[in-house]
């Protein structure tokens, strides 16, 4: 018996000692000893590796064995060294050669070439674009992405002990302001087929304005033509080896060389102008084969625009997987930038390892699900990160981790939630006259918002001066349900007239934007019910210019309402709402400005010549009952899902959108009618190197008009007076509120489109600007109305932008003038 326990024994620790992986690691330098950053290690005929980080150093385990491993990076000599590991971690520091690259004789397709080959070895690569392009079918891949975005400098006059405490910078205003990590396993399939699912999640410090989390961020494919940056830029640009890269590039054959048996050729890549959406930099190309083998370009904020940052760098590394198919192994974007003197830098490395070129993916495998996290993915101990992060980090890089880790820690305990949470309900009159205030109680479970001041005290001629006090309060559940109401208490001093009305909606599915919404009560409505003027905007035109644009009545009403998505792409809502419908008249006639000869004008639309005192009717007190569902089709929808709900990425096809409305002549209703509209539209079309389109086209018509008054009718999203909101494609810039409201066919199309600085980036004076130019046309054509036309170009930066455009009526000129918008609607 003894002796059978041994045994087993002796095979548990020599099974132990097997599955037993050791660290090999260690530091790159180059010949001066200075770090060579991001060098890609890995194992030669195989597809696992790493990289170095920022200081050099890198490590990763192995099971006890021989190994070759390489070590490569762009600019230096490639370094195979046969490492064996036995029963310890094993040390290994590298020290990289530049690598020369010498000019010589070029052999292409049976021709030798001297040094002027540059043109004819990219005609090669781009002949070859679209076969690598799609040499893969499909494959799957472990990923590791590392983000760090740090800041290498502040102003001194700016350099307060509170910003230094709160951005925990050292003296000299240095310090790391955000680090991200993530594993992840990514699939692929051509053409355009993708599933990511993110095992292990980590951030700590603020929010950056970019941030690439995703593997299908960095796994970029420069076969491709156009090479995007998101949030960096407004447009793409065009790959070196694109399809027509010759109209945009240059070449200049810098040298060739030898590594592991292949011959390797620099090309430097040079726009043939300045200020065109192209890289600078060098390219690789393994010669014969005529692939990539890496890549070192960047782009900048003088010549390509770029927002936020000064300079991107792009860097990836290529190696065989098998059969003399090559892949992504690593890839970097390296960025810096000033900001009010604030100088920041970072980057983003991803790893790409264990490769499945034939991972016969099932049926259905890929679905809209293009990203999801695992429940457990942000819950990972430091133990875990420890034991599997495949590149080390740098001493601030922990410094920095280990500290904020700690702060976390305290942050999660109930003294600290109680004081911050004190803190952040602090009233600021300032942000709460125009954006609100939002207070949260109990660790966030329930929290209040109170609308703008700017849409709390008023003035319209219906009502006078009159006070608008809203509220919304939010009580989550759990992570997954929550619901909130938002009453509303409003009267006007000229009318005296007091309403009354409370909203809301419980949402307890997020993974299919589930809702139940509803309210009752009474209101003070536009007759326009897709949207004229806020109560601000309408307040400062009729006291300051006499222009009272908005028309008002009242509604007595109950509504109740579901929203869910039935099928992935299919969104269905449906509501039904029984009114009291009142009509109104103006009781208020004050002036600021009595200057400009203007009156007001009457609360009937139809009656825009009627004195302001006029009670004309335009509609008699009625009582509806409306049955409203919509369903709203996005093809190929793509999500991201998170274990607390989904978020939905804008599709590359138009969206429809189908709506239905019945008015029912049943329980004391005086309504019957039945009116249908479908809307095709899409918000934003990349259009290579110039930009973005977007379009939005709706038809509609009453198929039964028995019995409907103005509110019924179908409006427009028009827009009178200086300021519009420019946010929603839809919308005109000059048409009236009321003019061309309707109860019979319609069809109404807008197009946009922002050329993202393509044509003032050519201009000194303006390219510092970064300024967007953007034409677009509005239409609309009706039975009753003659045809309504609008062409309109615009400038706009972040929130901002000033528009001119022309109106026409048939072929007569409406109107012309500037809108502004500044983020105020």
């Amino acid at each position: 018996m003894l002796r059978h326990l041994l045994l087993i024994f002796t095979l548990f620790i020599a099974i132990s000692a097997s599955a037993q992986q050791y660290a090999l690691s260690g530091r790159i330098t180059d010949q001066q000893n200075h770090a060579v950053e991001f060098a890609s290690i890995y194992i030669k005929n195989s597809t696992y590796g790493t990289t170095a980080n920022e200081s050099g150093r890198y490590q990763f385990k192995l099971n006890p064995g021989t190994y070759s491993v390489i070590y490569r990076f762009v600019g230096y000599k490639e370094r195979i060294e046969s490492v064996t590991i036995t029963d310890h971690d094993e040390v290994r520091n590298i020290t990289m050669e530049n690598e020369v690259f010498k000019l010589g004789t070029v052999q292409i397709q049976g021709k030798h070439v001297k040094d002027t080959a540059a043109d004819d070895i990219m005609r090669q690569v781009i002949a070859k674009r679209e076969f690598y392009l799609n040499e893969v079918n499909e494959y799957s891949c472990a990923v590791y992405i590392k983000g760090v975005q740090r800041l290498l400098r502040a102003p001194k006059k700016l350099m307060g002990k509170t910003v230094q405490e709160k951005l925990d910078l050292d003296s000299l205003g240095r310090g790391i302001l955000f680090q991200a990590e993530s594993f992840s396993t990514l699939s692929i399939q051509q053409p355009n087929k993708i599933r990511e699912e993110t095992i292990a999640s980590k951030t700590v410090g603020l929010n950056p304005t970019f941030n690439y989390t995703k593997a299908s961020d960095l796994n970029v494919n420069f076969y491709k033509n156009i090479f995007s940056i998101p949030g960096l830029s407004n447009h793409g640009f065009l790959s070196p080896v694109a399809s027509n890269a010759f109209n945009l590039y240059r070449y200049k054959l810098i040298g060739r060389t030898t590594e592991n048996g292949h011959i390797i050729d620099q090309i430097r890549v040079i726009p043939r102008h300045d200020h065109t959406p192209t890289f600078k930099g060098s390219i690789y190309i393994l010669e014969g084969d005529w692939r990539l083998y890496s890549i070192d370009l960047y782009l900048t904020k003088k010549d390509n625009g770029l927002n936020f940052i000064d300079t991107m760098k792009v860097s990836q590394q290529y190696i065989p997987i098998k059969d003399n198919i090559w892949q992504l192994v690593s890839s970097q974007y390296s960025f810096s930038g000033t900001v009010l003197g604030f100088v920041f830098g970072g980057y983003y490395n991803s790893i790409y390892n264990n490769y499945n070129l034939d991972p016969k993916f099932p049926d259905g495998y890929f679905t809209g699900e293009i990203l999801k996290f695992d429940t457990a993915a942000t819950t990972k101990s430091a133990d875990y990160w420890n034991a599997n992060r495949p590149v080390p980090l740098t001493l601030q890089e922990a410094k920095d981790l280990n500290e904020k880790d700690s702060l976390a820690s305290v942050k999660r305990t109930k003294g600290y939630l109680d004081s911050f949470q004190h803190s952040n309900n602090r009233f600021l009159p300032i942000p709460y006259t125009i954006f609100g205030h939002t207070s949260s109680y109990k660790n966030g479970t329930d929290s209040v918002y109170l609308y703008p001041f700017i849409n709390t005290l008023y003035y319209n001629t219906v009502e006078g001066y009159g006070l608008n006090l809203q509220a919304r309060y939010t009580h989550k559940i759990n992570d997954l349900q929550s619901y909130d109401f938002t009453p509303e208490l409003r009267y006007g001093v000229a009318n005296k007239m007091f309403t009354a009305n409370v909203n809301g909606e419980y949402n307890y599915d997020p993974f299919h934007n589930a809702k139940f919404f509803g309210g009752f009560g009474s209101a003070i409505l536009d007759l326009n019910n897709v949207g004229t003027r806020s109560l601000y905007f309408n307040t400062l035109s009729t006291l300051l210019s006499e222009r009272n644009y908005v028309k008002y009545y009242k509604s007595e009403y109950g509504d109740i309402g579901y929203q869910r998505e039935i099928a992935n792409g299919v969104l269905w809502t449906a509501s039904l709402t029984y009114a009291n419908r009142i009509q109104l008249f103006n009781t208020s006639f004050n002036h600021i400005n009595t200057f400009n000869g203007r009156s007001y004008t009457s609360n009937n639309p139809l009656l825009p010549n009627a004195p302001a005192d006029d009670k004309s009717i335009l509609f008699p007190e009625n009582k509806a009952l409306t049955f409203n569902t919509s369903f709203r089709l996005t093809f190929d929808q793509q999500y991201i899902t998170r274990p607390t709900g989904r978020i939905d990425v804008p599709s590359k096809y138009p969206v429809v959108t189908v709506d239905y409305r019945q008015g029912i002549n049943s329980l004391g209703s005086d309504v019957k009618y039945n009116f249908v509209s479908l809307n095709v539209a899409q918000n934003r079309i990349p259009i290579g190197l110039i930009g973005y389109s977007a379009f939005s086209l709706t038809a509609g018509d009453f198929f039964n008009r028995d019995k409907l008054y103005f509110m019924d009718y179908n409006h427009f999203l028009g827009n009178q007076g200086t300021t519009f909101d420019p946010t929603y494609v839809g919308s005109f810039h000059f048409l009236p509120f009321y003019t061309f409201s309707t109860d019979q066919a319609f069809l109404e199309a807008h197009y946009q489109h922002n050329f993202s600085g393509t044509i003032l980036n050519n201009l000194d004076f303006l390219r510092d600007l970064k300024l967007e130019e953007i034409i677009g046309a509005n239409f609309l054509t009706e039975k009753n109305n003659r045809d309504y036309s609008e062409f309109y170009v615009g400038i706009q930066r972040f929130i901002f932008r000033i528009d001119y455009g022309i109106a026409f009526e048939g072929n007569k000129k409406y109107m012309q003038g500037f809108k502004l918008y500044y983020g105020i609607k």
